[in-house]
């Protein structure tokens, strides 16, 4: 068996391991990567870049349905799906090049295409007997990502269905595609199939979006109704079977739902089996390994980063991830990981962006709180554009203090990132309102909300009063 000793071992090639590789080689450090399946990971291969693809695609059928607003006629639009499956890969191997085993060893980093299992507090394992590798490093990062989470349905394991990890290789469109959980992913999947020509039915067994501000959620829920999507929110799957070629779902209603395809968007669980984590007296459950602020498991020689972790599961939350380990790994430096001004959005249409607390969380954990609102109604660039529907949300204390935002609207994504960087700089409300916002621009809605908050003092009975006194003296 060979040996390899090195600075850094990284086991996953996810958006948190490659982060970490690639600053850590160009810091200087002697890195090695381990990665059993696909450069790039999940965000690659069958997550982030694959859905916002399919659904760019969804939003070109639209805007042809949508023309007319415009004077534009244009008929209904033939959806080609094994062209829509062909733009969907051709973005990922356009993309892969940046992820690629050649990128790495070109920026000096070691890449090991096998499993990894710790055999040791600070050794891991590659391959099988004389054939493997072992690895002896200064730190190590576990960063395996995650995978889709299968609910125990009973019935389910006998019928086909996809998951995030599967649905991206069609090349048919589904006639009926039956979605099981309403959270992103699933909301996401299930209007992007609708806008290329399926229909589509949505059951939650909560809430769809849970986690996002419930004003917003319902302008949301809405238009995915007005799409034509079922949602069936507060409803149980208790039985899945097979329904001549597809499938049905027996809900606790009783009601039987009847498709020809089914995707499961059910959550994730955290790939933490078959790592020998207990053999580096590393701490874990089925919810992700341990870790500190620090991004330290209880090995402290050991971080774990991305999903793996156990936090938030986004790619940007990755990166982030990887900065702090870098500094705590390479330089010793006591960085501490603060979710606060972490962002998440849901890329359907209108997109749905939040950073911070929701008006639900600000009300129960703040005390005393404003809510500001400026509807894209109000905003000229949105109406040029014909996209008025929802309207940039921040909460706030008493004092200007920015607690939050929440945006629905066109581009919401990019929208949300001034009220990223004023929370993380701890700017109060007043930046935003002064800052000078160029015309016509949908972000001049992030403008006239922070600037409604001080609409009750800048247009009330002491300033008129002050206005005329001071016009006296004229």
């Amino acid at each position: 068996m060979a040996e390899i000793a090195c600075d850094l071992c990284v086991i996953g090639a996810g958006s948190a391991g490659l982060s970490v590789a690639a600053g850590a080689a160009q810091m200087g450090a002697d890195v090695v990567l381990i990665e059993r399946a696909e450069m790039g990971g999940d965000c690659l291969n069958v997550g982030c870049v694959p859905s916002k693809s399919l659904l760019a695609a969804g939003r070109a059928a639209q805007a042809a349905r949508d023309a007319g607003r415009f004077g534009v006629d244009l008929p209904e639009p033939a959806v080609d799906f094994a062209r829509v499956h062909d733009h969907v890969h051709a973005v990922i191997a356009e993309i892969a090049p940046n992820d690629s085993e050649e990128r790495f060893a070109g920026l000096g980093v070691r890449v090991l295409r096998a499993d990894a299992r710790f055999t040791g507090p600070r050794t891991v394992e590659t391959g099988n007997g004389r054939e493997g590798t072992t690895v002896a490093a200064r730190r190590f990062v576990v960063a395996t990502g995650s995978r889709p989470a299968v609910p125990p349905i009973p019935g389910l394991d006998d019928v086909p269905f996809h998951t995030n990890e599967t649905v991206f290789g069609r090349r048919s469109a589904p006639g009926h595609l039956l979605v099981i959980g309403g959270g992103p992913i699933g909301l996401e999947m299930a209007q992007a199939h609708r806008r290329l020509g399926a229909a589509v039915t949505v059951v939650e067994a909560a809430t769809i979006l849970p986690r996002d501000d419930r004003e917003l959620v319902a302008v949301l829920r809405g238009r995915l109704q007005a799409e034509g999507i079922r949602l069936l929110e507060g409803t149980e799957v208790v039985r899945a079977e097979r329904a001549g070629g597809g499938v049905a779902l027996t809900l606790g209603d009783g009601e039987r739902v009847e498709g020809t395809d089914l995707l499961v968007a059910a959550g994730r669980r955290p790939n933490v089996e078959g790592l020998g984590l207990d053999e580096a007296g590393i701490e874990w459950s089925p919810r992700g390994i341990r870790v500190d602020a620090r991004l330290r498991t209880t090995n402290r020689r050991v971080f774990a980063a991305g999903d793996v972790a156990g936090g938030p599961q986004f790619t940007h939350a990755a990166g982030y991830q990887a900065g702090i380990v870098i500094r705590n790994a390479l330089f010793r430096m006591p960085a501490r990981a603060d979710y606060r001004a972490l962002p998440r959005v849901t890329y359907c249409d209108p997109e749905l962006a939040q950073v911070g607390m929701t008006e639900e969380q600000a009300r129960e954990d703040a005390g005393e709180i404003r809510v500001l609102r400026w509807p894209f109604a109000d905003n000229d660039r949105a109406h040029a554009e014909r996209l008025t529907e929802g309207m940039v949300k921040a909460v706030v204390t008493p004092r200007g203090k920015i607690l939050g935002a929440t945006i629905l609207g066109p581009h919401a994504g990019e929208l949300i990132q001034v009220w990223c960087l004023a929370l993380s700089q701890g700017l109060k409300v007043g930046a935003l309102a002064t800052m000078i916002a160029p015309y016509p621009t949908l972000g001049e809605a992030s403008k006239r909300a922070a600037g409604s908050f001080y609409a009750p003092t800048l247009f009330g009975p002491r300033t008129r009063r002050l206005v005329r006194f001071l016009a006296r003296f004229g």
